[in-house]
């Protein structure tokens, strides 16, 4: 059976491209377009993993780790951010929000696979 990950980035190129690379590794991947329809996707279809860009409208990453750290059913989800941002203030405000990882954009196909086999270990 295969694991899910919910993928959530504003730009639709990004997200077919993580999607894509991920599918061809075996995972399931949803797509949300920013955090607020990614806290949507979740409430109907469960997911093993979060990749989250940082910047995004409605609902910025940090936000979205916030919100699902203080929801039981996603205080323990694994959350990578895959983000343009590699500034270490941006990288200690995703940690103390609760992310797992932190992955800086460009990036290759191996690397994402790479963290998140890890990741889900």
């Amino acid at each position: 059976m295969s694991r899910t990950i919910l993928t959530v980035d504003d730009s639709a190129s990004v997200r077919q491209m993580v999607a894509l690379t991920l599918k061809r590794a075996g995972y399931a991947v949803v797509e949300a377009c920013d955090g607020r329809d990614a806290l949507d996707k979740l409430a109907v279809t469960p997911a093993d993993m979060v990749v989250a860009d940082l910047n995004m409208p409605r609902l910025d990453g940090i936000e979205l780790i916030r919100q699902l750290r203080q929801d039981p059913r996603f205080r323990f989800i694994p959350i990578i951010m895959l983000t343009t941002e590699s500034e270490a203030a941006k990288k200690q405000a995703g940690r103390e929000a609760g992310a797992t990882g932190w992955i800086v954009k460009p990036f290759t196909p191996e690397q994402l696979v790479a963290v998140v086999a890890k990741v889900l270990r």
